[in-house]
């Protein structure tokens, strides 16, 4: 089963991934930050500022890579931090025309189940690859929970909780 746990940046995600990690879970990283240390490496401050329809293309690359990685099996858990119909968020939320086949190349893959951290100003923190604001967060959450919508994927809403709790929700819903 593939399950995405998605959310505006700082919202508690990679906690969510490293701890189903710990717990021998099948996980998939998100993939933005080490395109954007990459670029950054090669003078690119930010990468999806300057030339965001190619970073997207990158990305999308990426998370591909990482959805085929993922079992066809019902019994088997695949978490990923950040599913394909992100980059269209992003897009989205940035105002960036993109090509219609995009979207139909990101139809070609289903997630089973969608969680979704929202913002949550106490745990929010900018980094050097976080750059945007909580104000731009709650924008980029609107973003994503559109998309996905769009798509036809039925949300479900991770709550404001502790690490554990969020992850005791997580299985407990899917089980």
């Amino acid at each position: 089963m593939r399950v995405v746990i998605t959310g505006g940046p700082g919202t508690g995600k990679t906690s969510i991934i490293e701890s189903l990690e710990k717990m021998n879970f099948n996980v998939f990283s998100e993939s933005s930050r080490e395109v954007t240390k990459k670029y950054k490496n090669n003078n690119f401050e930010q990468y999806f500022l300057s030339n965001p329809l190619d970073f997207s293309n990158i990305l999308m690359g990426e998370r591909k890579k990482q959805f085929e990685k993922g079992s066809k099996s019902k019994n088997d858990y695949f978490f990923y931090d950040r599913g394909i119909p992100d980059i269209l968020a992003y897009l989205n939320f940035k105002k960036i025309e993109y090509k219609s086949s995009m979207m139909k190349d990101i139809l070609k893959f289903n997630y089973d189940a969608i969680f979704i951290a929202e913002p949550w100003e106490a745990i929010y923190k900018n980094d050097s690859e976080r750059y945007e604001t909580f104000d731009e967060l709650l924008e980029i959450d609107i973003n994503i929970k559109k998309i996905y919508k769009q798509l036809g994927y039925n949300i479900i809403i991770i709550p404001k909780e502790s690490v554990k709790d969020r992850v005791t929700f997580i299985l407990e819903t899917l089980n």
